[in-house]
């Protein structure tokens, strides 16, 4: 008899995760046979916890298809992990009554690496106790830390973004430098991971550019960075600058830092291109600065088309490889060819990307540190090919509106 499907999204969403989504839910809606009802946790695991699920088997095919070109998580996201299993014991007793409880046979968790320790977690824990549950993971972030993948979906379209953004406002700069800004600074997210910094060299086809680039895996040093600065600024006439949020000072701390936040004791970054900004203008260049901050994950109008082919596929293989036997695997990629850029797919065991970040390799990045190498932007070219813009009406882009048909619960409300 066939057992339900449970679909979550997890972690900082991105442009094309809904596109994952739609290649889960409409590759297990053409198998009856094997799947009964696709539900999906409203806030990712947390959603679980609260037995808080929606019946997509009920949503219409026009709005699941809508979810390839929508930006957000449609089903709504966190940032919420588990935890021990023998302190939170409660947690992984509930989520285990929740899927018993809807006849939840495969469990489809779309996210980054914590998403995928969590995935690992439950998978371990559910099977201890005898549940028959197989657990899939769907890779997504814009960070592309996970390892054993060739890229993340969702780090594509948010590189195309920036991209495009740097080179429009190089040309803007480029324009007023003569007689008014010298610097442009613009702060790109990047915790442990400098590639969504590192990818704004693609902006320029020469390294002599006005761009310096400031990644995490070069500690920051003053003095180089003014004198990188005012060298591009005399060689170009003005300099364009791509921070990634998480640089590191020279004992390793982070050289900005808002506030320590609740969820997982994560810094909450963010700071650095004010700093710099200040640093520009004491040294007498007028300069602006900018923070990407939502829009580089959201900007599904200027999303890489390869991206969103990677990113519906990795969702229909989790769910074929769930029909195929598999369990506790996330689907990777894998490029077999640079040129033209080919790829495939293939499971990955989640215990091997479970919480494991990827930093970008030293042979990317320039000997001064201020930049790319070739080999860098032999990797990154592919991943930002083509387009594919989501229909307009009346001048702004349409997006899914889904019905949100929800399930009554099945057990009492959950305490967190």
């Amino acid at each position: 008899m066939a057992r339900n499907l449970l679909y979550a999204q997890s972690g900082g969403v991105t442009a094309v995760i809904n596109a994952s989504a739609c290649g889960v839910i409409e590759t297990a809606r053409r198998h009856p046979e094997f799947f009964g009802t696709v539900f999906a946790a409203e806030e990712g695991i947390l959603g679980v916890l609260r037995e808080s699920l929606l019946n997509l088997s009920a949503e219409s095919p026009a709005e699941i298809a809508a979810l390839r070109h929508t930006p957000g998580g449609a089903f709504g996201s966190c940032r919420a992990d588990l935890g021990d299993p023998v302190s939170q014991r409660a947690d992984y007793d509930r989520a285990v009554a929740v899927l018993r409880a809807h006849d939840i046979g495969t469990f489809v968790y779309n996210g980054g690496g914590g998403s995928m320790l969590t995935a690992a977690k439950l998978a371990r824990f559910a099977r201890s106790q005898g549940l028959d549950l197989t657990v899939m993971g769907v890779p997504k972030t814009i960070d592309n830390d996970l390892p054993h993948t060739d890229t993340s979906p969702g780090f594509g379209s948010a590189a195309k973004y920036i991209v495009t953004s740097v080179r429009e406002a190089a040309l803007d700069l480029a324009s007023m430098a003569g007689s008014s800004t010298k610097v442009f600074i613009t702060e790109v997210m990047g915790r442990h991971a400098g590639w969504l910094a590192a990818v704004a060299g693609l902006a320029f086809e020469s390294d002599d550019s006005p761009l310096l680039l400031l990644l995490p895996e070069v500690p920051f040093d003053q003095a180089s960075f003014v004198a990188a600065l005012q060298q591009t600024v005399a060689r170009h006439g003005y300099a364009v600058v791509v921070v990634a949020e998480g640089l590191l000072c020279a004992d390793l701390s982070f050289c900005a830092q808002a506030q320590i936040s609740e969820i997982f004791g994560h810094e909450q970054l963010g700071g650095m291109a004010p700093q710099l900004a200040m640093l520009s203008r004491s040294l007498g260049f007028k300069t602006h600065w900018a923070v990407s901050d939502y829009f580089q994950r959201s900007a599904r109008h200027i999303a890489s088309r390869v991206d969103v082919e990677q990113a519906y596929a990795c969702g229909a293989a989790a769910v074929r490889y769930a029909m195929d036997g598999a369990t506790d695997v996330m689907v990777g990629i894998e490029r077999t060819s640079d040129e033209p850029y080919l790829w495939t797919l293939k499971p990955v065991p989640l215990e091997a990307v479970a919480d494991v970040e990827l930093p970008v390799p030293a042979e990317y990045i320039r000997p001064d540190g201020f930049g790319i190498t070739a080999a860098a932007r032999r990797y990154l070219w592919p991943l930002i090919q083509g387009e594919d813009i989501p229909p307009f009406r009346h001048g702004v882009p349409v997006f899914a509106a889904l019905a949100r048909h929800r399930v009554p619960p099945r057990l009492p409300a959950w305490t967190a």
